[in-house]
């Protein structure tokens, strides 16, 4: 039997009307960004930055109504069509929203706010990029986190609390300098007087539909009450803190590893790690005044689970195009199996040893599923999108409420956009079930 999915969406969210005819009436950035959002006492004020399709929003918003998002910005600068932008202002309405490139806006523009929260654009991280291609925070994308610090470094009031997800690679990146990127940005956020923890977290692992790892960092200023909260960095680490507290967790080896990151940014750019072949940061940390604090913590979830099994829509929900023909299973077989072959450069003709191995087809339903990416929109044979098995024994895709369901959004929340654009932006979101147990925690103790 099909279990209704009411865990984590939200059964009332209607399909909106298509993006083409909303973004005729979208008003233009500059008006969107003009007109306020109002907060009262008690409230904490959220500025999201590369909002995507509000992930973080959605997030915060179920962990608490005093979280209020008082300004956000979305752009795509690779098109024409802002289909996030628009979807996130069909959501959550036009007020406080900028459809801008970050680079341009000016501090001046963007409001007071307790808490800036965003995932920045993490392409020059991902393991989606090769090691030689991989850009780091020099790379094209990598490059937009000093939009962040230019943010927090010259807003008249600087945000007291921050929330960012990025890639678990942004750990270890880039692969010539293991760990260099992480550590300009813990030094440069201890620069701007903050104490800065993080955690990679396997959603799957605290019994989220998705097995989607990413490292979560919470920043928090030195004047702040959850600062003073803190006793000691080790039990921070693994029992006190907003992380430890959030995703509960055990530390087997008893381990914690300690050092300094040393010198300006331009210093710890250049000589951070150098000539060493793993990065000092391990899965879990706390660093203050540049004193690091870090360690391998174990999750210790003992609760329910969701897989992806019990996020599938009924079989007479699936349009036609979501099926593969069987003409083309075999496709989808040679796509998702094992290979040793030889291969040949088609633009200098060197041929060479290709190898990989098999990955399971159909997925498995009865755990949670694999990580969504961006391209798992369209037909064609892929070794990486979806496909299921469905009851009559037929293979198929999947459809977009059920990417939307693996990343604990609402149903039809990206309605209106093609169904390629559709797996685009839910394999550029996080799961939001995350950023509900981190906002739980923040807000308790605010």
């Amino acid at each position: 039997m099909q279990k209704e999915y009411k865990d984590f969406t939200d059964s009332k969210m209607e399909l909106c009307e298509p993006l083409a005819a909303y973004s005729r009436s979208c008003k233009t950035p500059s008006l969107l960004a003009s007109e306020k959002v109002s907060a009262e006492a008690g409230d904490i004020r959220v500025i999201e930055l590369f909002a995507g399709v509000g992930g973080f929003r959605i997030g915060l918003e179920r962990a608490s109504e005093r979280f209020k998002t008082v300004w956000n910005n979305q752009w795509e600068p690779s098109t024409k069509r802002q289909d996030a932008s628009v979807i996130y202002c069909r959501q959550f309405g036009d007020a406080g929203h900028s459809n801008e490139d970050i680079n341009t806006v000016s501090v001046n523009d963007i409001p007071d706010a307790d808490m800036l929260v965003g995932g920045f654009p993490c392409q020059d991280y991902s393991v989606a990029t090769t090691l030689k291609n991989s850009g780091g925070i020099e790379g094209k994308k990598g490059v937009l986190w000093w939009q962040i610090h230019r943010i927090l470094r010259d807003h008249k009031t600087q945000p007291k609390y921050l929330m960012l997800e990025n890639v678990d690679r942004l750990l270890g990146s880039p692969a010539v300098q293991r760990g260099r990127d992480f550590a300009i940005i813990l030094a440069s956020l201890s620069d701007l007087g903050y104490i800065v923890e993080w955690r990679v977290i396997n959603a799957a692992e605290y019994g989220m539909p998705q097995r989607r790892r990413r490292t979560y960092i919470f920043a928090f200023r030195k004047d702040t009450p959850i600062a003073s909260d803190m006793r000691g960095a080790v039990d921070w680490i693994t029992s006190e803190g907003i992380m430890a507290k959030a995703f509960p967790a055990k530390n087997p080896d008893d381990k914690i590893w300690e050092f300094d990151i040393e010198g300006d940014l331009a210093e710890v750019s250049a000589s951070f790690n150098k000539g060493k072949r793993l990065s000092p940061f391990k899965n879990a940390g706390i660093m203050t005044d540049r004193h690091v604090y870090t360690t391998d913590m174990k999750p210790d979830y003992q609760g329910p689970g969701v897989t992806l099994g019990e996020v599938l829509v009924s079989d007479s929900g699936v349009p036609s195009e979501f099926y593969i023909p069987e003409s083309e299973v075999a496709k989808w077989e040679y796509a998702k199996g094992g290979k040793s072959e030889k291969r040949v450069n088609k633009a200098t003709g060197f041929e060479y040893n290709y190898s990989e191995g098999a990955m399971a087809f159909p997925d498995s339903t009865d755990k949670p599923s694999r990580t969504i990416i961006t391209g798992e929109g369209g037909a064609a044979p892929s070794r990486f999108k979806h496909v299921v098995m469905t009851s009559s024994g037929r293979y198929r895709r999947l459809v977009p409420v059920e990417l939307e369901r693996l990343n604990m959004f609402p149903d039809n929340h990206t309605a209106g956009a093609s169904d390629m654009r559709r797996a685009f932006l839910m394999g550029n979101a996080l799961v939001t079930g995350i950023v509900e147990r981190i906002g739980l925690q923040i807000a308790s103790r605010i």
